[in-house]
């Protein structure tokens, strides 16, 4: 069996087995049950069916392996059976800290958390994630129950350069129209929220931390999120 980490042995330990991960087994009830254990209030969320179809339509016109680029957790808990990992760069879009949450993943009404999007911009370095042909069914499956839980992002095909080669990967693009986005967000705001955010999946701290940590793997810094990520720490 072909070693997934044959081109970043580095990344070994950094990422999540598929199996062990707790969005592997995620489903929409099960989130909404943990939001109403902690008094939270319900989130608004994509029917089966209507998330169905949006996976469908992203992969109406996509046959054989698949690259999944991350940009945020994905990067470090993909809960995905992957066969190789790559460093990618996705020209024209910019990773954002611009997805606030308030409702209970890592932020609630009272104490917003703080999130990534990919958005339009000079360029963003990630991960691509690349799944077999026969194995693309399954695991979208489950990256669009984690992904696409609740209105958000936009499942697109984008551009991306992997080991100095063009390729396509799917990932998941700002929503604008989605209450979650904030694009004019302020620093001080982008900071408060890292610094205060926490919920059931964890500290919006803790996000942004580790994100950070797992581009540095690789060589990579973001100077944008380290700026708010050393704001938060002061606070």
């Amino acid at each position: 069996m072909t070693d997934p980490f044959r081109h970043h042995p580095e990344l070994r330990d950094k990422i999540k087995p598929h199996d062990t991960s707790w969005f592997r087994t995620l489903t929409t009830q099960g989130f909404s049950d943990m939001l109403a254990a902690k008094g939270l209030d319900p989130m608004p969320v994509y029917g089966e069916a209507e998330r169905e179809t949006l996976r469908h339509q992203a992969l109406a016109a996509h046959t054989g392996d698949l690259y999944i680029f991350a940009y945020g957790s994905l990067m470090w808990d993909p809960a995905l059976d992957f066969s190789e990992v790559r460093t990618a760069h996705a020209p024209g879009h910019e990773r954002r800290f611009i997805l606030v949450d308030r409702y209970g993943g890592r932020g609630t009404r009272a104490a917003p958390g703080l999130m990534a999007a990919l958005d339009v911009g000079a360029g963003c370095d990630g991960l691509a994630f690349r799944i077999p042909a026969n194995r693309v069914i399954e695991e979208t499956r489950i990256l669009f129950q984690r992904e696409m839980i609740s209105p958000g992002y936009h499942a697109r095909f984008i551009p991306v350069v992997i080991a100095g080669e063009p390729a396509q990967a799917l990932t998941f693009l700002a929503d604008h129209d989605s209450d979650l986005m904030e694009a004019e967000i302020s620093f001080d705001d982008q900071v408060r929220y890292v610094a205060t955010g926490v919920g059931v999946l964890g500290t919006s701290h803790d996000y942004l931390r580790t994100t950070l940590h797992q581009l540095e793997q690789f060589g990579i810094d973001d100077p944008p999120a380290r700026a708010i990520l050393n704001a938060a720490n002061t606070m």
